[in-house]
């Protein structure tokens, strides 16, 4: 295990010496076209739920290189987006969840029994790949590493049981080669990147064959990769025929017009809370009125509780309760239309009934999110969604745990710049499909 730890060594100078080498393409594809917006939204706010429960049983229990790799929508009816990349050499191509709110990048591997989900590709198998190798325990980016102690046994590996809000999985750290590139041309291998090897794994992992963390952990893609920043433009969802992009390192960088900047909230030290983009929210206006909001709402208490974060793995965005509350009595102030019961249908809180003579939703201002410094201007699209003979706003009230969450619905149309080393969230309005 020596000559491996002095190994990564070797490779983690490599990819610094030459960061700005690698470039990867995102590519975004649609949810099933068979599956109505409603269902979509239903089976997304299930999936964010449960990964609301799973961030409050966290609490309880409490050189710029660049990238950008193919994403696409989760399959069938999902609201998380799907990078594709390859692992190993020979390359097999995977395609795998982009999560900013956790760390660990992992795959399921051969041999893989009753306990795997079935997967649409081939199995990654470590036994075919000349670049694998099983990752020491005291390593930096080891989950065991605080277990393990100065002076590890011989051979220690370790074993990880990684829980999340959707599912589970379960398996050994190890080490390959990456590639990140959609074509020959701008392919590009990255040795020595940390992932997990699983070989157990709960069945929610739909359209994908794992998962790549992309928090503030030094386990991510992002901090592996030495990147600095990262950027992403999702298209709107109810363009069947677009592309998304996620880029990391120099070529994240935003240049176009009215780019706003605010600094990230340092992150609690408790795992894995940690791992989240905490931003300061500091109030909400539909039009130019300013919603009776304490502008503490949103605050990040001392124990870890409260606070709002930025998750590319949320569809619908949850507001703490005291808040959600005015955006939801001032929407219903703004909209004439008779108000629908559409928990069953979308699972969502506030709908309006479309008739056949009110088909077309009607105007309706934008939404401000006014974060420290920097304004977020949310057209009604980005807040309200279209499902069948319903209207309905794409938010909801959040309770347990009493942490909010910016999800992805939010984020359409919108290009998001992370700049890690400046601790801070840029943004601004764009065509993603263009970019």
């Amino acid at each position: 295990m020596a000559s491996l730890a002095v190994l990564l060594l070797i490779l983690s100078a490599a990819r610094a010496s030459n960061a700005a080498a690698v470039r990867v393409g995102l590519t975004r594809v649609h949810s099933n076209p068979d599956v109505s917006a409603t269902e979509f939204v239903r089976g997304a706010l299930r999936r964010d739920m449960h990964r609301h429960a799973r961030f409050a049983r966290e609490l309880a229990s409490s050189g710029g290189r660049t990238v950008a790799a193919p994403t696409r929508k989760d399959l069938p009816n999902g609201g998380e987006y799907i990078m594709t990349l390859s692992i190993g050499t020979p390359p097999l191509s995977y395609p795998a969840i982009a999560d900013t709110g956790s760390d660990l990048i992992w795959t399921q591997c051969a041999p893989c029994g009753s306990q795997c989900f079935k997967q649409a590709g081939q199995l990654y198998n470590p036994s075919s790949s000349t670049t694998f190798g099983v990752l020491p325990c005291d390593s930096s980016v080891s989950m065991c590493a605080a277990l393990a102690g100065p002076s590890p046994p011989p051979g220690c590996s370790c074993m990880y049981n990684q829980t999340y809000g959707t599912g589970w999985t379960a398996g050994i750290q190890s080490v390959e080669t990456f590639t990140f590139g959609s074509t020959p041309a701008d392919q590009t291998r990255v040795p020595g990147i940390a992932f997990g090897c699983s070989n157990a794994s709960s069945d929610d992992w739909n359209g994908s064959a794992g998962l790549v963390g992309l928090g503030r952990g030094s386990m991510s893609l992002v901090s592996q990769l030495g990147a600095g920043m990262f950027s992403y433009c999702l298209t709107p969802f109810q363009d069947a025929n677009s592309t998304s992009t996620l880029l990391l390192g120099p070529s994240a960088a935003l240049n176009a017009t009215g780019v706003r900047t605010t600094p990230f909230v340092a992150s609690p030290s408790k795992a894995p809370m940690s791992t989240y983009y905490y931003l300061n929210l500091t109030g909400i206006s539909i039009g130019t009125t300013a919603l009776a909001i304490h502008p503490n709402a949103f605050a990040l208490r001392a124990d870890g509780t409260g606070g709002l974060i930025i998750d590319s793995g949320t569809t619908i965005t949850s507001l703490v309760d005291a808040a959600y509350q005015q955006v939801r009595a001032a929407i219903e102030s703004l909209v004439t239309l008779p108000v629908a019961d559409g928990s069953d249908s979308t699972g969502l809180d506030l709908c309006f009934a479309l008739t056949s003579e009110t088909s077309t939703p009607p105007t309706m201002p934008s939404m401000t999110l006014h974060f420290d410094g920097a304004d977020m201007v949310l057209p009604v699209d980005n807040y309200m969604i279209l499902g069948s003979g319903v209207w309905c706003l794409a938010m909801r009230n959040q309770t347990v745990g009493a942490m909010s969450t910016l999800g992805n619905y939010q984020q359409q149309n919108v290009h998001l710049l992370y700049d890690i080393h400046k601790e801070t969230l840029s943004f601004a309005p764009a065509k993603c499909s263009t970019l």
